[in-house]
Parts: C-alpha cells; sequence; structure tokens
C-alpha cells in the first residue's frame, strides 16, 4: 500500500511538471502574449544611455544621446539630448502625445507633424511617428498566435497585429515573433494597409534588466523602402530607478 501511494504521488508530480511549464505557455492567447510583452517593455520613469549607428551604402555616423522616460500607463512622455560632437545641443521632446526639436542655433522649436513624422530620425531607419508612438502595443492592435518556431536557437511565439477600427498606428498590419521564456521580441515585421512590407526590426541582444524582467538592449532595423540601409540602435546604460527632476520632461528644457 505505501509503494503505491508514492508511486501514485511520484506520477501526479510528473504529470504536473510536463503540464506546468510548456504546456501552461501554449494556452496563452495572442493577446495574452502581446500583454505579457507590453509589461516587460514599460518604463515609469528611467534614465537610459544610448547610441544608433546609421549605414547607408558606403558611409555610416554614430548618434550618441541620453533620454529621459516616464509614463503612467496610457501617456509617456521623452527627452532625447544628443552628446556626439557633431549633434550636441540637439533635442527631441514628446510631450502629450506631440513631438518638438530644437538645434543649437535655431531661436524657436520646431513641431515635428504630418509628413515630416515618416522620414528618419536623425537621418536613421527610425521614423520620427517610430518615436512618437509611445502607447502600449495592446492598445493600438488585435492579436492572433499564428503559431510557434525558432529564431537563432530560441523558441518563439508568431504573432499576427492588426490595427484597431479606432486607432491609426503607425504601420497598419505587424507580426512579432516573442520569446517564449522572456517576452521579448526578438524580430518584428511592419506592413502598410495594402501589404507592403515597410520595415524589419531584428533583435541583436536581450539582457535581464531586473530580477525576472528581460529587455532588448540591441537591434537592427532596416527600411525596406530605402536601399542598402540599416540601423543600429543599442542601450548602453539603464536606469529604470531614476528619478527624473521635476520640469526636466518640458519645452522649458528646450530653450
Amino acid at each position: 500500500m505505501k509503494a503505491k501511494k508514492i508511486s501514485s504521488i511520484f506520477l501526479i508530480f510528473i504529470l504536473a511538471v510536463l503540464f506546468a511549464s510548456p504546456g501552461q505557455a501554449e494556452d496563452l492567447t495572442g493577446e495574452e502574449i502581446m500583454t505579457r510583452v507590453d509589461e516587460n517593455q514599460f518604463i515609469a520613469a528611467a534614465r537610459l544611455e544610448a547610441e544608433m549607428r546609421i549605414i547607408d551604402r558606403d558611409r555610416e555616423s554614430v548618434k550618441e544621446m541620453i533620454m529621459y522616460v516616464e509614463s503612467d500607463g496610457e501617456v509617456s512622455n521623452g527627452l532625447v539630448e544628443f552628446i556626439n560632437p557633431r549633434d550636441r545641443g540637439t533635442k527631441y521632446l514628446l510631450l502629450d502625445d506631440r513631438l518638438w526639436m530644437h538645434f543649437p542655433d535655431a531661436e524657436d522649436l520646431v513641431p515635428i507633424s504630418g509628413h515630416m513624422l515618416r522620414e528618419g530620425l536623425m537621418g536613421s531607419d527610425f521614423s520620427y511617428q517610430d518615436a512618437l508612438e509611445s502607447e502600449q502595443l495592446t492598445r493600438l492592435y488585435q492579436f492572433e498566435k499564428l503559431g510557434r518556431t525558432e529564431i537563432n536557437e530560441r523558441q518563439v511565439y508568431e504573432i499576427e497585429g492588426v490595427a484597431r477600427p479606432d486607432q491609426e498606428p503607425a504601420y497598419h498590419n505587424r507580426k512579432f515573433w516573442v520569446d517564449v521564456e522572456r517576452f521579448v521580441v526578438l524580430r518584428e515585421e511592419m506592413y502598410a494597409r495594402d501589404g507592403r512590407l515597410l520595415k524589419v526590426m531584428e533583435t541583436e541582444k536581450v539582457e535581464e534588466v531586473q530580477e525576472g524582467r528581460w529587455m532588448a538592449t540591441a537591434m537592427i532595423m532596416e527600411d525596406q523602402l530605402r536601399e542598402d540601409s540599416r540601423t543600429i540602435y543599442r542601450i548602453l546604460e539603464i536606469d529604470l530607478d531614476y528619478e527624473i527632476p521635476p520640469g526636466k520632461i518640458s519645452l522649458e528644457t528646450l530653450q
């Protein structure tokens, strides 16, 4: 009787292990997976140091920057200050869903809107619209899980997102390949309404920025409408406990 009891407990334990990890994860819907991605990417307040390496045919330039970001979960604001010698003093401000820029020699602030939003930020493959779109992905898109595959020896979910009827995001359709264990996007494809592939993003490096929380800290963006062009973006330092000084993210800071 004792042996049968032990065997039963052992069988229950084995079944629990088998159905607990990857098995339970398979039950996640596309919406639930992308909610986990949003949670990983959410930043309440932070200071970041980063660089963009812009490669355009045979030319290469490097932009270094310091960024301040804050969010209440619905609206995100941010300030970008470029510190490399050529662009020192150039600043961008995202405030209440509006984007402003300031050049050292300019007398007035320049709002960025309309067709300008589709142009490359500082000549990169990241558009101003990419920078402006700060809402959580689950607010902008409806998601469907297409299946599972593998990227760089990592198991990933393949997710398709279609713009919600009441939203007008930068891209009408997007495809995501999400790391099954870390819920980080390892690849993304961005499409126009007519189905044209506009951009491809590949994650180059993923790091654990807090215990149990992973983020992409290096990625490559390729604008499919630009020939022989790509931008490598790297986060060099991130402080998720940073207390942003009052008034730091404001129009007054740009002037």
